[in-house]
């Protein structure tokens, strides 16, 4: 009660968000601090046990709400931390972090120029700078920033959808044939989930066979389109993926857009994890035929650092988005206002309420350059093959696939000296199943590191270290492989 707007509540208010800056900024420097814990692991039981969070009637004093921050940071994921491998997002950006404080104080939504100017603008820049990049002429088409991936590639769904039968706007399924969508057996299950979502169902999401290395076989995906056109289908999206979530895996783009022309089926590509690269001269041949997409979903919060969300839908077509999804409200979309309407962009959105999230990249941008964001980014690949060149040979390690990794995922198993000369049979892959998960809680126990595993098609469960953050070094991946030797050596 004797914050502002309390009258007089200014010296109050002043002092009171000093200490909450204050408490923030020990956990800034604590994040980077190596003798510090990645996580300080309690079991959700204990947790709930040992505060009370409960909400109340009655209020209660700043101290204890100060000592609610502390304590919410104190248990917090450090997830930039150099030795926080568990997520393609991960690193915590000093410049990206301000612009978020600057955000939630400016607390405007995205949907007019009238309520939101500069970010409006900003969003208009941005994004015509990412689809230069994607390699579309001045950067022409449209764009939207979006909460995160999934839903990215979902409008990249429905705009595809209401391209080939804008009807379906009003009339819904019912009023046009069975559609079919393609994308590959290792895509990200948001293209599942988006099928879901808009009424076309998973059934009508096709997963097409990846070789070896996790990417897209052309000639299989022509197959299945062939087939699913003989039986009636109408296939209107085949999703490509550039940085698979588990291999980090690019498709052929050139020959996947190839296939789309000759069918005319939508092309889009989702690049939520590899679509940094774009940033990067040494690596961004690995996305050649990007170029010819009808749309690109590009997650700046994974590769790039920049804090969560920030995730873009790039649209080829100009104006396509807007009579997808436009409704014409007119207690919001005046259309006798006395500026350029074409800046009111909120009704090319699904949302109404729309949280800025442009402002953290285009500061980071201004701040780094794109000459920065590439460094960052080649330093990251580099760690990467620092990484695979030093445990592909190693005693106690063994690929998932072979060769140097495209991106900064790198998959493999430990093999404990109990499992070691062990020859392939059932009871060995039900104990190399147990092996890594096993770590993995050791690791969140002893609050060192954290890195993610999973099972993958018949592989049992694997590492899958991924490296976002610019703040990891050598050591960091030194630290790791020794931990996991530490923590495995035993079982």
């Amino acid at each position: 009660p004797d914050l502002l707007p309390t009258c007089n509540g200014e010296i109050t208010t002043m002092s009171f968000l000093q200490d909450v800056v204050d408490i923030l900024l020990q956990y800034v420097v604590k994040s980077f601090d190596r003798s510090t814990k990645v996580i300080d692991f309690h079991y959700p039981n204990e947790l709930l046990q040992e505060y009370n969070w409960e909400l109340a009637d009655q209020p209660q004093t700043l101290e204890e709400i100060l000592l609610n921050c502390r304590t919410t940071l104190k248990y917090a994921i450090k997830t930039g931390h150099p030795r926080y491998f568990n997520q393609l997002s991960t690193g915590l950006d000093m410049v990206g972090l301000a612009a978020d404080w600057l955000t939630s104080a400016a607390n405007t939504n995205m949907f007019t120029y009238e309520i939101a100017p500069v970010f409006v603008l900003l969003e208009y820049v941005t994004l015509r700078k990412m689809r230069e990049m994607v390699g579309w002429p001045g950067g022409c088409g449209d764009g939207i920033f979006s909460p995160g991936g999934a839903i990215s590639n979902m409008y990249a769904m429905l705009i595809a959808r209401f391209k080939m039968f804008p009807e379906v706007k009003e009339k819904g399924m019912a009023a046009i044939p069975r559609l079919v969508a393609f994308t590959s057996e290792h895509s990200h299950f948001s293209v599942k989930k988006g099928a879901a979502a808009l009424g076309i169902g998973t059934d009508s999401v096709i997963l097409i066979r990846c070789d070896e290395r996790g990417k897209m076989i052309p000639s299989d995906l022509e197959r299945r389109i062939v087939e699913a056109k003989q039986k009636g289908f109408v296939p209107f999206l085949v999703s490509a993926t550039a940085g698979t979530t588990v291999y980090g895996a690019f498709d052929p783009l050139i020959a996947v857009a190839d296939i789309c022309k000759k069918y005319k089926i939508w092309m889009h590509v989702d690049g939520a994890w590899g679509g940094g690269l774009l940033m990067s001269r040494k690596h961004k041949w690995k996305l050649n035929g990007i170029e010819r997409a009808n749309s690109v979903t590009w997650n700046p919060h994974k590769m790039m650092g920049v804090p969560l969300q920030c995730s873009a839908l790039l649209v080829r077509e100009e104006g396509l988005m807007q009579s997808c999804n436009q409704m014409h409200a007119s207690y919001l979309f005046q259309q006798d206002k006395h500026y350029d309407l074409s800046y009111d962009t909120g009704d090319k959105a699904l949302q109404c309420g729309r949280h800025v999230d442009v402002f953290k990249l285009w500061l980071m941008w201004r701040a780094k350059g794109t000459t920065g964001f590439e460094a960052q980014i080649d330093k990251c690949l580099e760690l990467a093959e620092y990484l695979y060149n030093k445990i592909k040979n190693r005693e106690g390690y063994e690929m998932v696939f072979d060769g140097k990794p495209q991106h900064t995922n790198v998959c493999f198993w430990y093999i404990p000296p109990s499992l070691r000369g062990v020859e392939d049979s059932e009871e060995r892959t039900s104990r190399l199943m147990k092996v890594a998960p096993v770590i993995k809680a050791r690791m969140m126990e002893y609050g060192t590191t954290m890195v993610s595993y999973q099972p993958l098609g018949d592989k049992v469960n694997f590492f899958r270290m991924v490296i976002s953050n610019p703040a990891a070094t050598h050591q960091d991946i030194d630290f790791l492989i020794d931990e996991i030797e530490r923590l495995g050596q035993d079982l």
